[in-house]
């Protein structure tokens, strides 16, 4: 298949932020990112809609890759995988999805890092790394995010990275089986701080 060979290539966009690196997921890439998902099941299941039964095979992860490339085609959303700098450590990922254009400019902010880099940093470094790319390279204006009132990390990445919470969304997802309100937050174009980001 076109799209899943071209998914397993180095083709595609890198970006490079604050001691991360950002690319698209890639065929070999299923042992790290299915162990680190493993390892991080109960950290990270709360935040989350509710895992398929078969989310961690291979084909599960090659469908996704697929459905990655129709996307990426498209222009309507760039998956990225949020590595070390060398590329040889998977931290987690960091998604830019429900790109709009025309009159909206805009696109959906998602993101998640495995337990065992929670805390250090990657998330912020990931989302900014991104952030930068939507903004100079996509050349979106508005961006846009949602967490759980009560997820503290994921608040602190989005408000770190110059995000503004925007309100509350009552029943906004289902997360891990039950619809969940979530805070909204947003972030223009020309509100972005590019002296204090990452270059990509």
């Amino acid at each position: 298949m076109a799209l899943l060979d071209w998914m397993s290539d180095v083709s595609g966009p890198v970006v490079r932020g604050d001691g991360v690196l950002l690319r698209p997921p890639r065929v070999s890439d299923y042992p790290a990112w299915s162990a680190l998902r493993e390892a991080s099941r109960d950290y990270l299941q709360p935040w989350e809609p509710a895992w398929a039964e078969d989310d961690l095979t291979k084909p599960a992860f090659r469908r996704r890759l697929s459905v990655y490339g129709r996307e990426m085609e498209l222009g309507n959303a760039w998956p990225f995988f949020v590595l070390s700098p060398d590329g040889k450590t998977l931290y987690g990922a960091v998604t830019l999805s429900n790109v709009r254009r025309g009159v909206a400019e805009m696109g959906t902010l998602g993101y998640w890092i495995g337990q065992p880099y929670a805390g250090q940093g990657f998330g912020t470094a990931g989302v900014r790394a991104i952030v930068g790319y939507a903004f100079d390279k996509l050349k979106l204006h508005r961006l846009e995010a949602a967490c759980l009132p009560t997820n503290a990390g994921s608040r602190r990445v989005l408000e770190k990275s110059g995000f503004r919470n925007e309100g509350l969304a009552r029943a906004y997802l289902k997360i891990n089986g039950e619809w969940a309100d979530h805070l909204l937050f947003g972030l223009i174009e020309d509100e972005y701080d590019r002296d204090g980001r990452p270059s990509s």
